[in-house]
């Protein structure tokens, strides 16, 4: 089979990004109420999620370093859910492959699976809290805020779900997500959200926002008594710089998934698929089909988010570690995010087998694009056939000439998403 030509395609997106991070989150905390609340010698827990945030060692340092220049007694925990495969060694794990452990952050982890029961929500949910948290003189996260893979509201993903979802660890996410299956997420994480605030142990939070290019944006520290309202407008904000592939594709190529990518493995909104197995169900470019090639090493096996797509790589599958994958789909209800797609050895075979499938009656008019994975989409290849679309965005910049798409003898891809010139990252 013949593929057409690709053109290697940067895509420029507004550079957002904090040029000190670290100053910029202690410039926020010295100006936010969060010391005021706390004696000194109090012990702060920091709760740290499990994505994968640009500068989020850095940033959770300079938490620390806040809280212990005003006297306080600081410790990190993992504030996650079924992530690490649902255990204690697994989830500090995930913190310590971020770099956060307690040699290079300066104080305590504690990482632990027990919770404490917070009552009853007004509709009958009991919510829980971790108890080392719970055993402190005060609780702030540190969270990204960002949309949600699941669903749209008005608050997605951020400190309130963190505060619910992540504060209840395994026994609380495995809770709230059988009642969000009837009631829907967002307001399953507003009822947790609020009765963990009437705990009276939340301090606050600090949201970090990041722009298009995967950067730290802005940090904002959000005191207790306006989480909810703050949260719905710096989601409001962050979604208005969000990314997207610019054009629709008949097949869409993705490098990687992974847990570091997005909590889905990839990113629903970006790639237009539903976790439950639904085609293009937001607004946006759509996209045929998908043919992911590999798990993210930083993934740690979860191969969470291989079931929205439509092909996938032998390789793929031999990295999946089947157990922590399940424990994640399930406890999140969401078992066709797992489910096998139909695979093949290799790349040639996999596009060779699912291009037939997108309607067109001459192959050479499939369009394709390809992209490292569904977080960086400021470089991409995308077929010569898409020219008249790239040339009418002016955001969309042509990066030489029309190349080959080239295979190994192992018939798998040979990279191209790197400008000549420029030293590959990844």
């Amino acid at each position: 089979m013949d593929f057409p030509r690709l053109l290697l395609v940067r895509q420029n997106f507004p550079d957002r990004s904090l040029r000190d991070v670290g100053g910029a989150v202690g410039e926020e905390l010295a100006a936010s109420p969060f010391s005021a609340r706390l004696k000194p010698g109090a012990s702060v827990a920091i709760g740290i999620g499990s994505r994968g945030i640009s500068n989020i060692a850095t940033i959770v340092r300079s938490v620390v370093d806040f809280w212990k220049s005003r006297g306080a007694r600081p410790f990190l925990f993992p504030a996650m859910g079924s992530h690490g495969a649902a255990t204690a060694e697994g989830q500090a794990d995930v913190l310590a492959h971020y770099g956060i452990i307690a040699e290079t952050m300066g104080c305590p982890v504690k990482s632990s699976l027990e919770v404490v029961s917070l009552g009853r929500t007004p509709e009958g949910i009991e919510a829980f809290m971790d108890r080392n948290a719970f055993e402190s003189n005060g609780v702030m996260l540190v969270g990204r805020v960002k949309w949600h893979t699941d669903f749209a509201g008005a608050i997605e993903s951020g400190l309130f779900k963190m505060m619910a979802i992540g504060l209840g660890k395994f026994a609380g996410a495995q809770h709230y997500h059988t009642y969000a299956y009837k009631l829907g997420l967002e307001r399953v994480i507003r009822m947790i959200g609020r009765q963990v605030l009437a705990s009276g142990k939340i301090l606050g939070g600090l949201a970090i926002l990041e722009d298009a290019n995967h950067a730290t944006a802005q940090v904002t520290a959000v005191p207790v008594e306006h989480m909810e309202q703050r949260e719905e407008e710096l989601l409001r904000l962050a979604k208005s710089w969000m990314g997207r592939i610019p054009t629709d594709l008949d097949v869409l190529i993705l490098d990687e998934i992974g847990k570091n990518i997005s909590g889905a493995g990839m990113d629903t909104k970006v790639v237009n698929r539903s976790v439950h197995g639904e085609y293009n169900p937001w607004p946006g470019p759509r996209f045929q089909r998908i043919f992911v090639r590999g798990l993210s090493d930083l993934s740690y096996g979860n191969g969470v988010g291989l079931g929205m797509a439509d092909v996938v790589s032998d390789r793929l599958l031999e990295k999946i570690d089947w157990n922590p994958t399940r424990i994640n789909s399930l406890t999140a209800s969401t078992p066709a995010a797992i489910r096998t797609p139909v695979h093949f050895a290799t790349d040639r075979e996999c596009l060779e087998r699912i291009a037939p499938t997108v309607g067109r009656h001459n192959l050479s008019d499939v369009t394709y694009g390809w992209l490292r994975n569904s977080l960086e989409l400021g470089m991409m290849a995308l077929s010569e056939n898409l020219r008249g679309e790239i040339e009418k965005n002016p955001a969309l910049e042509v990066l030489g000439d029309t190349r080959q798409m080239e295979f190994d003898a192992q018939g798998n891809l040979v990279d191209l998403l790197v400008p000549a010139g420029e030293v590959l990252t990844h």
